[in-house]
């Protein structure tokens, strides 16, 4: 058994994520700040429920020691809980979105480490964005030249240097980050359109599912590697 931590995980590419990894057979655990929506999401899948709030150091502690009481160990980590703001700048918003954006990783990853250790194949995967790519921000034939989502894109920037940081640090461990593609979602409402979850969670699943001899320290799309 596979055992797989999605954090955010009760709507969206996280929804769809779990969804398609428990099909391949991983012990799935939804993690998510709100109980209500939370437990249903996973009674919905047939997943496992942890309430979780990456901005909260009491509950990833309580949460990956539910795991770890229960599993012993942890295969997969997926950072996919974010947040997004544009139309304000200003020292109170910027604090929130980079808590849950980039300080998340830190803590959640944190807590997981002694579990992803214990496993023969630790994958660790974080839902970032080619909104925080200089090299996406500064090409015109990119959708993401026309973003002014100037705290969304610096802690997505954030989030993908921690996940190359973790991957040199943590060499026994596979760390990717990845651009999941413009989805329609709760969070990218205002901006209309989009494809769906289900096919923005193939990628996440892709790399929640590298072989041992997969490669780490990359920020990928659904086509490969990608500058940043």
């Amino acid at each position: 058994m596979t055992i797989t931590l999605i954090t955010g995980a009760n709507k969206g590419i996280g929804f769809e994520t779990a969804k398609q990894l428990l099909e391949l057979g991983h012990v799935v655990y939804i993690g998510a700040r709100d109980v209500e929506r939370g437990e249903k999401a996973a009674a919905a899948l047939g997943a496992r429920f942890v309430r979780l709030d990456v901005t909260d150091d009491a509950s990833v502690s309580s949460a990956l020691a539910t795991i770890d009481s229960a599993e012993g160990r942890l295969d997969v980590l997926v950072h996919n809980a974010g947040v997004l703001e544009y139309g304000v700048t200003d020292g109170p918003t910027a604090l929130r979105v980079f808590n849950t954006n980039a300080v998340g990783i830190v803590r959640v990853t944190e807590a997981a480490l002694p579990l992803l250790r214990r496993s023969s194949n630790p994958n660790v995967v974080t839902v970032s964005s080619s909104a925080g790519s200089f090299w996406a921000v500064n090409n015109p034939d990119r959708p993401e030249f026309h973003l002014t989502t100037a705290l969304y894109s610096a802690s997505k920037s954030a989030a993908t240097m921690l996940t190359v940081q973790y991957a040199k640090s943590q060499p026994g461990i596979k760390f990717n980050a990845l651009e999941p593609g413009f989805t329609a979602t709760d969070m990218t409402a205002a901006f209309g359109g989009g494809r769906s979850p289900e096919e923005s969670a193939r990628t996440v699943v892709r790399l929640a599912t590298l072989d041992e001899d997969g490669p780490t320290g990359t920020f990928q799309d659904e086509t490969g590697e990608l500058r940043w």
